[in-house]
């Protein structure tokens, strides 16, 4: 007799669960064929109420080739991801990335999410360390980062292979495609480092921060040296201040003076910022093997995005 994990809740338009619209194919498919690859990402709400972030997860899913669910994103308080990916697959989203930090759980809690997940059908994980809580709404907050982004990449290893971090076996290991992030800063020789460290564990993918210089980017891919698919982020830029803000506080972010120009002298800094976006989008696409679309609160503008890009008709 099939065990019913959770209720199944249906938001509007909602297609049959575990159905994903975009394609029948996997993440993890896609990533092994030649297509240039369009990934997004969704926050998980700040309290129960789930719909509009279903529906901004349903506004991209047809397009798109994995959506990605924030954990705490900016260290700020968040439904956990590995609930939200399973209500997104629960409302019609079968392939789901989880993000994972090692900001908020030791060790045991780490694994034990893992397990969870895998449980819960969710296929993709992307590990990360997280941002520290004093940049996010609970300042005061202990930060655990009881195992780095490498050791939990080496945990995942052997959860795979069946046994715990301790060397205890497991009854039944889980299979996942997996995930990493990094700096895109050619000048980074740490990051480059830990990039490679990061990839001795047979990862399936790397997603970068946001790019906005190519040549920059360029550098980062040769030096890289990698076959593992570059996913790149593109954040869309709203305004002169947002502008300022990422190149000032946010780490592997440079933003030529150009684009500091172009938004700032622009009548309308939103349509300059989807412009820019479009323009980097189209000149990545010989780069890497796709583009991680990471807006500031919904996807509004994501498609538009796209088609000016032409990644989409």
């Amino acid at each position: 007799m099939a065990i019913k994990v959770i209720p199944k809740i249906i938001s509007k338009n909602a297609s049959h669960p575990g159905e994903n619209m975009g394609s029948k194919s996997t993440f993890k498919d896609k990533l092994n064929s030649p297509q240039f690859l369009v990934t997004g990402e969704v926050s998980p709400p700040k309290g129960t109420d789930f719909l509009s972030a279903i529906e901004n997860m349903k506004s991209i899913q047809g397009f798109v080739d994995a959506i990605n669910v924030t954990d705490n994103q900016c260290a700020t308080l968040h439904m956990s991801s590995l609930a939200f990916a399973r209500l997104m697959i629960e409302n019609g989203y079968s392939d789901p990335v989880m993000q994972l930090t090692c900001r908020d759980r030791n060790r045991i809690g780490l694994q034990a999410d893992l397990l969870g997940a895998a449980a819960l059908g969710i296929p993709n994980i992307l590990v990360m360390s997280g941002d520290h809580p004093k940049c996010g709404d609970h300042p005061t907050a202990k930060p655990v980062y009881d195992l780095d982004s490498v050791q939990l990449l080496k945990t995942v290893n052997h959860l795979k292979k069946g046994y715990d971090f301790s060397g205890n076996s497991l009854s039944g290991a889980p299979e996942f495609c997996v995930g990493v992030v990094s700096n895109a800063d050619p000048n980074e020789r740490l990051q480059l480092m830990k990039l490679e460290k990061k990839l001795s564990f047979g990862v399936d993918f790397i997603q970068t921060q946001a790019v906005f210089d190519i040549d920059k980017f360029k550098e980062f891919v040769e030096k890289a040296d990698t076959d593992v698919p570059i996913i790149a982020g593109i954040i869309p830029i709203r305004s002169a201040q947002m502008a300022r803000y990422m190149d000032n506080n946010i780490p592997g972010i440079s933003i030529p003076d150009e684009i500091h120009e172009r938004i700032q002298s622009s009548d309308d800094a939103v349509a300059e910022g989807m412009a820019i976006a479009a323009e980097l989008i189209e000149q990545l696409k010989p780069v890497c093997r796709g583009i991680h679309m990471m807006p500031v609160g919904a996807h509004t503008y994501t498609e538009k995005i796209l088609k000016k890009a032409r990644v989409l008709e």
